[in-house]
């Protein structure tokens, strides 16, 4: 059998190679635990001065985590469910406190649980392949992987719309919302690599040497009707800004808006709310572990992955179907602390 996840060291770099192509690398939580392993490895070995985190094959660096399984899992008792997030949020949180430079190449889709690998990372390199998007909101999941995190902490209220309509944005968008560093094309990718294999304490100067021209952001146009539309105190009072806005965008979004779940808008909104105000990475995914542990369980994300990924009618029946019907009792439910021995927590320090 082939491993989903291929660690090893050539010269003096950790290499990290996400390996399951036919699924667009979605994580499962052996691979997590495989990544998570070489890391801790990793850290305090003189021989490791940097880590690369890349993917097999042509087809995008990570899909996401492995939606099929959550799904099977939180329509029984969600035990594999919750043993995912708790590997996989302990692996971003690794990730995002590394003593060495670790640089993630984004050549191609990264979504969901990629995100989660390469936002962590002080180095994430875009491709004019890349294709950046936190679609969970379409499945009646959330935007995690410290999602809550990252997103509030972009420009303006970009994160926020990023979350609630799931958009995709291309390499010039990633360098201008700071979901990039740098921007390489693709073709010349494998010479990157091999650079910084051979040299890893040049990385600067090998990046300076191999960075392009992304062209130019497509969301700089709307930044102000952005910030306009979804910088309101309320998933209610963004639609009747997008309403009163009547411009072509502000259609478009409402659009959008109308095929996700209610509950998570209001979930993922309240998210980055709290997100982006958590004093630390640790307490936003220990907040996000609460909300993961329960939303796998409900009606939406059930319904919403037989829908978009099962039989694939892109028709989910959302209960509640509107937003006005997901109260604040309910939203206080999913974000509520677990029973103290159930809670997430951080690798303990080695």
């Amino acid at each position: 059998m082939t491993e989903d996840v291929l660690t090893r060291i050539e010269g003096k770099v950790g290499r990290i190679t996400l390996n399951r192509p036919q699924a667009l690398h979605a994580l499962n939580t052996a691979m997590c635990r495989a990544i998570t392993q070489a890391l801790l490895a990793w850290r305090d070995d003189p021989a490791v001065e940097l880590v690369l985190l890349d993917h097999s094959g042509e087809r995008g660096f990570c899909a996401g985590g492995d939606i099929r399984m959550l799904a099977e899992s939180g329509a029984g008792d969600g035990k594999a469910a919750r043993e995912f997030f708790f590997v996989e949020y302990r692996l971003n949180h690794l990730l995002f406190g590394y003593a060495k430079p670790v640089v993630t190449i984004m050549d191609g889709i990264t979504m969901g649980g990629g995100v989660g690998l390469a936002m962590p990372s002080g180095y994430r390199v875009a491709t004019e392949k890349t294709t950046f998007a936190m679609p969970e909101t379409g499945i009646g999941l959330f935007p995690d992987v410290g999602g809550g995190w990252f997103l509030p902490r972009m420009p303006g209220h970009i994160g926020l719309w990023l979350a609630l309509t799931g958009a995709r944005i291309k390499a010039a968008d990633c360098e201008l919302v700071g979901v990039a560093t740098d921007f390489v094309e693709s073709a010349r990718i494998p010479a990157l690599k091999a650079a910084i294999v051979a040299d890893p304490a040049a990385l600067e100067t090998i990046l300076t040497e191999f960075e392009a021209d992304a062209g130019r952001p497509l969301i700089a146009a709307h930044q102000d009707e952005i910030d306009r539309t979804f910088g309101v105190g309320s998933v209610e009072a963004i639609l009747a800004a997008l309403e009163a806005a009547d411009s072509d965008w502000a259609r478009e979004q409402l659009k959008v808006l109308a095929t996700k779940s209610p509950q998570t808008l209001k979930v993922a909104f309240r998210q980055l709310r709290l997100g982006g105000a958590a004093a630390s990475f640790a307490d936003n995914m220990a907040l996000e572990y609460r909300i993961g542990a329960r939303v796998v369980q409900r009606h939406d994300f059930l319904e919403g992955v037989r829908a978009v990924i099962v039989e694939k009618d892109n028709a989910p029946r959302w209960d509640p179907a509107t937003p006005e019907g997901v109260d604040e009792a309910m939203l206080d439910a999913i974000f509520a602390p677990l029973p103290y021995d159930e809670e997430w927590s951080p690798l303990p320090t080695q």
